[in-house]
């Protein structure tokens, strides 16, 4: 037999996202030693460890980290399914996207959606790493960048050009010091580890990127514009900040902006045959149009 149980999977599924058994056994309302019966059971069913035990955490080996992600997917989808041969209520997809997105453009729109679509059950998720998908069930992403991602279909959703601010007291030093100098001294917010934007806009403006930095990484973006607000660094925004810029709070310190980038929607290959996704995909892509 190969899997023990349904039973054993899903326990597999809370252990690995929580790498606690006692956090797991919390969840599942089952006791710490009844966790840890499932996992060994189905560590003899597969045939290999599922984790490696410390003395005070776990974590997965390489193969029980291939496993998790193939089994939330598949549990997720046998989920769905239940549910729709049960008729038993709305179909739910979850969509990941950054808390500023949400709050600075889809929010006003979002009520629209739910009150044409009742049969789907929506679920927002603060996320900006693809590698997320797996482990956070999520179905669709929004994300900030250029579009060149690997893996997963992308669909420009808004045309963002992304352009250089900085707070006042380091505004103040551009214009005593000149912008080369000045932005090759302090630290460049990035949203994410890997991230070239700030090269771009360099090579965009002419002058050579040679930070004094490694850079500060900010993945949530409305903390970003506030670390820039408080003076902390120089990042890159795009138009949903104009509320910051007219107030004075934001700088922008050059007209260089980096045209191609914006906000895509990301989803993996056949995601669209999710009848309740493409619902929310046309939906959304409407939504832009205007």
């Amino acid at each position: 037999m190969l899997f023990s149980s349904y039973d054993g999977l899903r326990t597999f599924d809370v252990v690995a996202r929580h790498l606690s058994f006692t956090n797991a056994a919390m969840e599942l309302n089952l006791t710490k030693g009844a966790v840890g019966y499932q996992i060994k059971q189905l560590e003899e069913d597969l045939g290999f460890q599922l984790f490696v035990r410390h003395h005070r955490r776990i974590e997965l080996t390489e193969k029980g980290r291939r496993l998790w992600h193939a089994a939330h997917v598949a549990l997720r989808d046998l989920d769905r399914e239940i549910a729709v041969l049960r008729e038993t209520g709305a179909e739910q997809i979850t969509i990941g996207m950054t808390t500023y997105f949400t709050s600075r453009w889809l929010s006003p729109r979002l009520m629209t959606f739910i009150a044409s679509h009742p049969e789907v059950s929506l679920r927002l998720q603060p996320s900006v790493d693809l590698d997320n998908f797996p482990s956070e069930g999520i179905d669709m992403a929004i994300r900030w960048g250029d579009g060149n991602w690997q893996g997963m279909e992308i669909e420009r959703l808004i045309s963002c050009p992304a352009f250089a601010t900085v707070g006042t007291v380091i505004a103040d030093r551009i214009a005593e010091e000149g912008m080369e100098a000045v932005l090759s001294s302090v630290p460049l917010l990035h949203d994410r580890d890997g991230s070239v934007a700030w090269r771009d806009w360099h090579e965009a403006a002419g002058i050579p990127y040679r930070p004094q930095h490694d850079g500060l990484v900010i993945p949530d973006p409305n903390v970003r514009v506030q670390a820039v607000i408080d003076g902390q660094g120089a990042a890159l925004n795009d138009a949903f900040v104009g509320d910051e810029l007219a107030s004075g709070k934001l700088v922008r310190i050059s007209n260089v902006q980096l045209d191609a980038y914006g906000y895509f929607l990301v989803y993996p290959r056949q995601a669209l045959e999710q009848t309740a996704l493409s619902a929310f995909h046309d939906w959304i892509i409407a939504e832009s149009e205007f």
